[in-house]
């Protein structure tokens, strides 16, 4: 019997493709590892809270462990999340990057040193493509971030469809954001159970970037 495998996840449209892809190839994921910042309590640059990924692994039915970091406890928590990995009997772990070499390499090599296989589902795909798959597939990507000066404000709380892609475009970024020009949350496609109930608020500006604030919706808010 294969091995159990696990995700890096962001909740974003990127590792929730890779996720994608890796189910549809047949393979047991059964946890979803993300590390957040925590003194904001939120992903970082997407900005969405903890209680709302955790939601978010609720309605996709897969086991969440989530890793409180800083910029100097980063690669020690990371480390330690490869570590559980590797004792509670994971085999691989899945990532969503596509064509950043550096940070590709800097989590193959420590995967691989922790026993554990480093698969990159999206790896090398034009991003444009990619991109059209997400939204073909039905996937509902929320557009929580925004890079200030490369990406217009007015895109921050919209869901990502062909014709925003097409504003990407003719914008001239990366089409998947791979260089931070935007950031997403999925709420709802294939995978899952249920929609992830949110509610966004106010937006705030933090170090070039513009960011909504997106919570879960009281259960008042999706009475019909």
């Amino acid at each position: 019997m294969a091995e159990p495998i696990a995700v890096m996840f962001s909740g974003g449209k990127d590792s929730m493709l890779a996720l994608d892809r890796a189910v549809r190839a047949g393979n047991d994921v059964r946890r979803l590892v993300t590390l957040y910042d925590g003194p904001s309590g939120r992903v970082r640059f997407h900005g969405v809270p903890v209680a709302v990924m955790r939601a978010q692994a609720e309605a996709l039915g897969i086991e969440s462990r989530m890793y409180a970091t800083t910029a100097e406890t980063f690669e020690a928590a990371f480390l330690r999340a490869l570590e559980e990995l590797r004792a509670d009997g994971f085999g691989a772990v899945v990532f969503g990057n596509i064509h950043l070499a550096d940070v590709r390499a800097w989590y193959e090599e420590r995967v691989r040193a922790a026993g554990l296989a480093h698969v990159e589902p999206i790896w090398g795909e034009e991003p444009g493509r990619l991109a059209r798959e997400v939204v073909a597939r039905g996937h509902r990507a929320l557009l929580t971030c925004v890079e200030e000066a490369r990406a217009d404000a007015a895109w921050l709380g919209r869901t990502l469809t062909e014709e925003l892609i097409g504003a990407f475009e003719r914008r001239g970024i990366d089409v998947c954001g791979e260089r931070g020009e935007y950031h997403t949350l999925v709420t709802d496609g294939p995978l899952f159970a249920r929609p992830l109930a949110v509610r966004t608020g106010a937006t705030r500006a933090e170090a070039g970037f513009r960011m909504l604030d997106v919570q879960l919706a009281p259960p008042e808010a999706t009475d019909t």
